[in-house]
């Protein structure tokens, strides 16, 4: 079965970073899987925030992430990791890591992520 671990969330003040991962194990093939990260507020809807299509290398971003999150995956290690700059209390979410093949969604277990102003 795939399985996704996510981590790295946790309270920072506004500006400041934080850097999410998530570990994906199985018997897959990680360069077949498009990957990224959703994400949903509270009281708001779910949104993507990243993502990498399958036989990519080129991250594509939600507008108000653009500049200050930069998605990266590692193949090798079957990760995919979010970096979070200037975090902004609109950032505050459960964030989600998903990859994709054939349609089949895969979800990480959610890390919360609460910046402070």
């Amino acid at each position: 079965d795939v399985q996704l671990q996510a981590s790295g969330g946790g309270v920072v003040q506004a500006g400041g970073s934080l850097r999410l991962s998530c570990a994906a194990s199985g018997g897959f093939t990680f360069d077949d899987y498009g990957i990224g990260w959703f994400r949903q507020a509270p009281g708001k809807e779910r949104e993507g925030v990243a993502c990498i299509s399958a036989g990519e290398n080129v991250a594509h971003y939600e507008n108000s992430v653009k500049g200050r999150f930069a998605l990266s995956k590692n193949s090798a290690k079957k990760t995919v990791s979010l970096q979070m700059n200037n975090l902004g209390v609109e950032d505050t979410a459960v964030y989600y890591c998903f990859i994709i093949n054939h349609g089949i969604v895969h979800w990480g277990q959610g890390t919360q992520v609460t910046v402070s102003s």
